[in-house]
């Protein structure tokens, strides 16, 4: 209290004034962490789909809808990735500014078997939705954010620049980091197994081939065969790195490590950030994770 009586008192003697911090609301926490690094002091985010949630298979709650009504801007992933998205902006009569953090990726198709393909149907509506698994992509999920902080809180568009350039440039050297780490492995080596087709972008940016028993979203389901032909390409293709992802059903993975003598990796995070403890609970922390784990499991160690 003395604190805020000070800062008042402080205020009216020299003229200054307290700018309310901009209401912005994430659809999940990827997006989340990337607004508070761009906004800094001047936004208070609130994140829809939180930390080891599934934002696939999320169903908006009602207190989804009021703190929505009262946002000033809602950014959003886009491709598809939000299939609730549209219903929950309709219900809530939301007049604030919308920002699609993906608007100027170049979006990966998904054939309808669920692998990656650049022409063909797919499974979410304008192609793999998870493009922020390249940190190339991240660069462009940031410049929207600041674009779009910038477009409602002008005085605060020096400091939203100043933010973005500073996570930019750790976006940057991360990404030079990681494509240097991954190519060290022999390309043969580069093979990996996870619960469903997240990493699609992750592996065009970085050369390590994904293999997932389950389509682009948590939604689909294998079938038998799929699983099965899954199983004989691991045995023909000597794959030893299986990993899990943190809002997935383990037990599919685990049938096909058993099948297979392939071990466990760990898991990984895909669709959110873990909680502040379990080490991903930023989106480079989140990379460095995954990334770490890629490479023990490929080196072999």
């Amino acid at each position: 209290m003395r604190t805020l009586l000070a800062t008042i008192s402080f205020a009216l003697m020299t003229g200054t004034v307290l700018a309310a911090p901009v209401n912005v609301v994430a659809s999940f926490s990827i997006l989340g962490d990337m607004v508070q690094r761009v906004g800094g002091e001047r936004v208070a985010v609130t994140t829809i789909v939180g930390p080891n949630a599934d934002t696939h298979v999320y169903e908006p709650r009602p207190q989804d809808a009021a703190v929505l009504s009262g946002a000033q801007l809602f950014v959003v992933n886009g491709l598809g990735f939000e299939g609730w998205l549209e219903r929950l902006v309709e219900a809530t009569g939301f007049t604030g500014t919308v920002v699609v953090a993906s608007d100027g990726v170049h979006a990966h198709e998904m054939e309808e078997d669920g692998h990656e393909h650049d022409e063909e149907e797919h499974h979410h509506e304008g192609g793999d939705p998870h493009a922020w698994q390249d940190l190339g992509n991240a660069l462009i999920y940031v410049a929207n954010i600041r674009d779009g902080l910038c477009g409602i809180d002008a005085e605060g568009c020096a400091s939203y620049t100043a933010n973005a350039e500073a996570y930019l440039a750790e976006i940057s050297a991360l990404d030079a980091e990681v494509k240097a780490r991954m190519a060290a492995i022999p390309a043969e080596a580069r093979k990996v197994i996870t619960t469903h087709d997240a990493f699609g972008y992750f592996a065009r940016a970085y050369g390590v081939t994904f293999m997932a028993p389950e389509g682009v979203s948590t939604e689909s389901e294998a079938s038998a065969t799929d699983v099965a032909r899954l199983i004989d390409q691991i045995k023909e293709a000597g794959v030893k790195a299986l990993f899990i992802e943190n809002m997935s059903d383990p037990r599919l993975v685990q049938q096909i490590a058993a099948e297979t003598g392939a071990t466990l990796g760990g898991a990984l995070y895909a669709d959110a950030l873990s909680a502040p403890e379990e080490g991903a609970a930023t989106y480079l922390d989140m990379f460095r994770h995954n990334v770490a784990l890629l490479v023990s499991a490929l080196e072999g160690r």
